[in-house]
């Protein structure tokens, strides 16, 4: 594979919850630290099935942040890529993706930062704004959202903030886009390639039209210049490489991510559970398309 093949960022497995060990988890990042975990954090469903229990976001936690005792390549440093975002010294080497559903989603867009204060401490890295109805969002005034959300985006510099880009979020990532656009003008600062609207440099976009529902993608368009992306919808261990080669090819050098949610499901014992075995699959995939490879203990 040469230098300007598309690299993967991170193999996002979404949906953990209290029908798995923490500590499991923390054994996968260990030996494939191009693995984000996801948790859904909606408090009207926590504990239910793919929304984990405080004590579980609690247990996880201590075992996220005792992985930053020991030192590890990021999968950046492993595949020599310039983090596309700028990110903090000194990360757990176990990667957590806070995905904001419900309430959470309407906190952060009306600039309530309580929740979402708590997450860096958590040991949490990335967060995914979820701003869609079938995430339980009011998704009738987005655009009055952006400039509290962007000046949270501000506030919190070392986190990186994901937006779903769908038509249904339309109104708010498109409102950043065109903030932050009068804003450089303002401060005389510039846009992003060519003069193009850019976002601010901790936020990126997951591509995903199913917003949410878990139905695979037909395209997977090519990142835009001026910002990075991700694709989702419908991704499993059924059609992973697939897509792995889809995006191989529309991501033209850039550096990318995938995440899934609903096909990592499985019912086991009568019990609606988050599967280990279905995530394996996964990683295997990637590895075998050889964006990344197996520790040479498995090998």
């Amino acid at each position: 594979m040469n230098d300007q093949s598309t690299k993967l960022r991170f193999l996002g497995l979404c949906g953990a919850d209290d029908s798995v060990d923490p500590k499991l988890l923390g054994l996968i990042c260990n030996a494939y630290p191009f693995v984000e975990f996801g948790i859904l954090f909606r408090p009207d469903k926590e504990g239910q099935p793919r929304y984990a229990s405080v004590d579980f976001v609690q247990r996880l936690s201590e075992v996220a942040l005792r992985s930053a005792h020991k030192p590890s390549p990021s999968p950046a440093e492993e595949n020599q890529i310039p983090p596309p975002v700028s990110l903090p010294q000194n990360l757990p080497t176990m990667r957590l993706a806070a995905h904001l559903c419900g309430c959470r989603v309407n906190e952060v867009l009306n600039g309530d930062d309580r929740f979402l204060s708590t997450l860096p401490s958590l040991g949490f890295q990335r967060v995914q704004i979820n701003a869609t109805a079938v995430n339980g969002v009011d998704t009738s005034k987005l655009s009055d959202c952006v400039p509290s959300f962007v000046l949270l985006t501000t506030k919190y510099s070392k986190l990186e903030f994901i937006l779903q880009k769908n038509e249904e979020t339309k109104p708010l990532w498109e409102g950043v886009l065109n903030y932050s656009v009068n804003a450089r003008a303002t401060t005389g600062g510039h846009c992003g390639g060519d003069g193009l609207p850019s976002l601010p440099p901790n936020v990126t976009m997951l591509l995903d039209e199913s917003k949410g529902t878990g139905v695979l993608s037909k395209t997977y368009p090519a990142p835009p210049d001026e910002y990075d992306v991700g694709y989702a919808g419908g991704i499993g261990p059924s059609n992973i490489i697939d897509v792995l080669d889809a995006i191989r090819t529309s991501g033209k050098g850039r550096a990318v991510w995938i995440d899934m949610e609903s096909r990592l499901r499985s019912t086991k014992d009568g019990r609606d559970v988050f599967d280990l075995d279905k995530c394996y699959e996964c990683i295997d995939a990637v590895c075998k398309a050889k964006f990344f490879s197996h520790p040479s203990y498995l090998a």
